[in-house]
């Protein structure tokens, strides 16, 4: 308990911007989705037919996975609140659509008989009759709609639009359970009040609903216009993927760059959690940096497939960054030392019962083999499949999350991993990574990627930038990776401290 208190009290400033995050992205969403579900349900009550067909339509929409339909916007619409949006209100349709329909349709007809005796319009009687009747059951859907977007606007952490979801992210990134607790619990706290707060709405009249609605509407309209009009002209946007490292990485992007800019503002934007994200956010000018890795470039990111099989690290470099150049006109500057490939890795106890040390020896012990791995690793050309075609071994592995994995070698649920090899666990948890023996896995060297464009207009950022060239080990980075994960030090303190220790940053700076 005393270091839940704790948290809070630390990260309290953090906690207040992501719930005001979470309300202004739920609301909106709510908002919209009844500006356009119940106007459609009213009239559809009219149209019996077609209602029977938007409530299929609704439905299927609502099956659609969140991360897909995050996927689907991210190239048309881009990264942060508007995407998270847009998802969130075709997941609200349904609940607010069914619940004004029904409320409306199952009036008894003789209320609706006397209502016409009495010479109502059908736009009085549905102002003074149907909908005061229906009332209840459309503010029950609006109520569940508003409790479905709370807990799937977590997602939203995930591309860059804040939330209570980048406590929860970070959480189980960093094996951080308390974090994790924060962001859940003031979720669903959050759902809970407003929740409440919609069920009170019904003693309120119509008309003044509308109206509070439309003001709400107005003012986070209003907040946005304002929040764009006062960002400073020269800003650049960096952003990494989820884990530790890449936080440490764009920490220290930010820092060499306004020590030597001093005009540049930078806005970090971390735990993007997927590759493919972070690569259509920077194409479509969503972000304007973000370390990435050769390895995954050649790999993953290139429409025509290039051989790396064989290449030294400065060949795989090489043939990344002309390929994204001629492919995207992205610039791929010069890369850091280490290389954070792929591995695989097994406890030490295991290595040394089964006598194991290379990827090829994995074969002897092929049928006590427990694997847990994550899906982009079971899933990659250079994960599981080329692992099985180059070493011979038929292996299918349980996915996982990337932390929750380690958790369970360490609990002996599964014996078999894969690896970054700068991941702090290994050291945590004391695992033994095989040697690639056959040479299989790319070189995964990390360095910032950029539009050509950008690159050419910020000739100081490039330069700034370029000081972490060839820098940085192996053992360094999987010992900051170490210091944020298990001893709980903030990315920003790690990555300061070794620009500090390299005189890369004055100690005064920021």
């Amino acid at each position: 308990m005393n270091q839940f208190i704790q948290t809070l009290i630390d990260r309290r400033v953090a906690l207040i911007t992501a719930l005001w995050q979470h309300i202004e992205i739920s609301l909106i969403a709510l908002l919209i989705a009844m500006l356009i579900a119940i106007p459609l349900a009213i009239w559809a009550t009219r149209h019996q037919r077609v209602a029977a067909v938007l409530l299929q339509v609704a439905g299927v929409l609502q099956t659609i996975p969140s991360l897909a339909l995050l996927g689907l916007l991210i190239p048309i619409v881009g990264i942060g609140a508007v995407p998270a949006v847009i998802a969130l209100v075709i997941y609200a349709l349904l609940p607010i659509f069914q619940s004004t329909y029904i409320g409306i349709d199952e009036i008894d007809p003789s209320i609706e008989e006397a209502a016409t005796a009495f010479g109502m319009s059908r736009t009085r009687k549905l102002v003074r009759v149907e909908l005061p009747i229906a009332a209840p059951v459309i503010i029950s859907g609006i109520r569940q709609a508003m409790v479905m977007i709370i807990g799937t606007a977590t997602l939203a952490a995930l591309i860059g639009a804040g939330g209570l979801g980048t406590f929860i992210l970070l959480g189980i990134d960093r094996n951080n359970t308390t974090l994790t607790v924060i962001g859940a619990l003031g979720s669903a706290l959050l759902a809970i009040v407003l929740s409440w707060v919609i069920m009170r709405l019904q003693k309120v009249s119509l008309k003044r609903l509308v109206i509070g609605g439309l003001v709400i509407l107005l003012g986070f309209g209003a907040a946005g216009v304002v929040n764009l009009v006062r960002q400073p002209q020269r800003q650049l946007v960096i952003a990494g993927k989820l884990g530790s490292e890449p936080d440490i990485l764009i920490h220290m992007y930010q820092d060499l760059i306004e020590q030597d800019n001093p005009r540049v503002k930078v806005t970090l934007k971390p735990n993007f959690g997927k590759t493919s994200f972070l690569f259509n956010a920077l194409r479509h000018d969503q972000v304007d940096i973000y370390p990435e890795f050769s390895g995954t470039v050649l790999e993953s990111l290139l429409q025509k497939p290039v051989n790396d099989k064989g290449l030294t690290a400065q060949q795989t470099y090489q043939k990344a960054a002309t390929a994204l150049k001629q492919q995207d006109d992205l610039t791929y500057l010069k890369p850091m030392a280490y290389n954070n490939t792929f591995a695989l890795a097994i406890r030490s106890q295991d290595a040394k019962q089964w006598d194991v040390h290379d990827i090829s020896e994995l074969k002897q012990v092929e049928n006590q083999l427990k694997p847990g791995m994550t899906l982009e690793f079971i899933d990659r050309p250079d994960g599981l499949p080329g692992i099985n075609q180059r070493y011979g071994l038929h292996l299918s592995a349980q996915s996982m999350e990337p932390t929750l994995r380690y958790d369970a070698i360490h609990t002996g649920k599964v014996n078999l991993v894969d690896a970054y090899s700068t991941d702090s666990q290994l050291r945590q948890y004391h695992l033994t990574v095989l040697k690639d023996n056959r040479h299989f896995f790319p070189t995964y060297q990390g360095a910032p990627l950029m539009k050509a464009s950008l690159a050419k207009q910020y000739p100081g950022v490039v330069k700034s930038l370029n000081k972490l060239a060839g820098r940085i080990t192996e053992k360094q980075m999987q010992e900051m990776n170490y210091e944020v994960n298990v001893k709980h030090q903030s990315s920003a303190s790690v990555a300061k401290r070794y620009l500090v220790a390299n005189h890369l940053l004055k100690a005064g700076d920021r």
